[in-house]
């Protein structure tokens, strides 16, 4: 569905968002009635999270509403599968494409963990663009470049295909012209398209990179930035200097990583699943150089 206006919510939902989903009116634009609210989903959302909402909710709901962005999403795909409840998701950013996806990002002991399976698929996706006209220009750069970073990696993934590439590529097209042309509302419908593509193929080199800096306390999007860029380079991608413009065009600020970078290189090494599916091979060598780069702030010299 594009808008939730068209869309009739049962009673007794239990919502899971972030704190500032009232004051942000997002509530009063659903129109549900006997709701049940969890508004304490935090950036890059915990396993205990998760935990607390199934210890404090016992109730038996009609459905799960994931509102907000990937984190509200995870964390609601997760409760609702524990729960066998009907997921419905609304994303008020648009860069994860969680609301199309079989995966659920998680931090357990301060890590982020990936999970994949096909009950975290939502049963109802609306996409709808009234959530990004007023959204700060950091989120929707953020959210921009998250996407742009997933389809663009994916479609270089060795467990790429066609289709996946079909929608990769298309996906990257649609976010792209939307950025350069600053009509940003577009941004629903490319990240919807990346997320039916990576969903299926995977994200590689960028995404193994920028975890260390998230749990630095950089946002998701933000390291991405600098970590797809220097992945796309190393990995001699047709998409390296699209992606570039489009960081660029954005003005990120520099981020740097403040642990020691050999342990910082051992600890993405772990990170099999996305350093698997990369079209290159990658040793802790390379990893320790393009962590050196970025923090040179030379990537965009």
């Amino acid at each position: 569905m594009n808008s939730t206006k068209e869309f009739s919510f049962e009673k007794n939902s239990l919502i899971i968002t972030s704190s500032g989903a009232k004051s942000r009116g997002w509530l009063d634009y659903l129109n549900i009635k006997n709701y049940h609210l969890f508004d304490s989903v935090e950036p890059n959302p915990s396993m205990e999270t998760v935990e607390k909402i199934l210890s404090e909710y016992r109730e038996n709901f009609s459905s799960i509403i994931g509102l907000g962005g990937g984190s509200s999403l995870d964390v609601a795909k997760f409760v609702g599968n524990k729960l066998q409840t009907k997921k419905i998701l609304i994303p008020t950013t648009f860069g994860s494409g969680s609301e199309v996806t079989r995966i659920s990002v998680l931090q357990i002991n301060g890590k982020k963990t990936s999970f994949h399976n096909d009950n975290l698929l939502s049963d109802i996706s609306i996409i709808d663009p009234y959530f990004i006209k007023n959204a700060p220009i950091n989120i929707i750069k953020n959210s921009a470049i998250d996407a742009c970073a997933q389809c663009s990696e994916s479609f270089d993934s060795k467990m790429s295909n066609t289709y996946t590439k079909f929608l990769c590529k298309k996906a990257f097209k649609i976010l792209e012209t939307a950025i350069i042309n600053e009509k940003y509302t577009d941004l629903a419908y490319g990240a919807m398209i990346s997320g039916l593509g990576f969903g299926n193929s995977g994200t590689t080199l960028g995404h193994a990179l920028s975890y260390v800096f998230s749990n630095e306390g950089f946002s998701h999007g933000h390291a991405l930035a600098f970590t797809t860029t220097v992945a796309h380079k190393f990995n001699n991608s047709q998409f390296y200097e699209r992606f570039k413009k489009l960081v660029e065009h954005f003005h990120f600020d520099p981020i740097h990583l403040s642990q020691n970078l050999s342990n910082a290189a051992k600890i993405i090494q772990l990170d099999k699943k996305h350093l698997d599916n990369n079209p290159v091979n990658v040793t802790a060598e390379n990893i320790i150089d393009l962590l050196e780069l970025i923090n040179s702030e030379k990537v965009f010299r």
